[in-house]
């Protein structure tokens, strides 16, 4: 296996996993709670550089108590299409992060971001019950062609 465990500060690999994220609408969060993991599907989208990854859910979930309780992350976002091709074609991010609902000045313009991706869960998203959870990524692990991973640092 090919890993690269230091720092990445490669403008093509950065510019691929942007590309992952504006072609892909879903990702796998994990969580943890009650001694457990936890994952869920959501809605994602991401700020410009990559440096934030947005998803919502209703307060009233399982992953949103999990986050109250335990707010490091991960999301995985991929674009297999389940054929064999994908064992040398597919490429997978995980980031790695801190989650938080959004709250204050930051909230308009995140809403923004995140509709800008998802315009049909506009009225999911405004509802009263509806949080926008901004996860604050700390590293990107990058797999392509199978066994190749990268780090990716965003910001850095």
């Amino acid at each position: 296996m090919t890993t690269n465990r230091s720092t990445v500060i490669d403008a093509d690999l950065s510019a691929r996993v942007e590309a992952l994220f504006r072609s892909q609408g879903l990702a796998v969060l994990s969580t943890q709670g009650e001694g457990q993991p936890y994952s869920s599907l959501v809605a994602c989208a991401a700020t410009p550089g990559l440096r934030q990854l947005l998803f919502a859910t209703t307060r009233e979930t399982r992953k949103f108590r999990n986050l109250a309780t335990e707010p490091r992350v991960s999301l995985l976002v991929d674009n297999r299409a389940n054929r064999e091709a994908d064992f040398q074609d597919a490429m997978a991010a995980t980031a790695v992060g801190r989650a938080a609902e959004v709250e204050g000045a930051d909230l308009a313009a995140l809403r923004g971001v995140y509709l800008a991706k998802h315009p049909y869960l506009e009225d999911f998203l405004v509802a009263p019950t509806c949080a926008l959870i901004r996860v604050q990524v700390e590293t990107y692990h990058v797999v392509q062609r199978f066994q190749e991973v990268q780090e990716l640092h965003p910001g850095a």
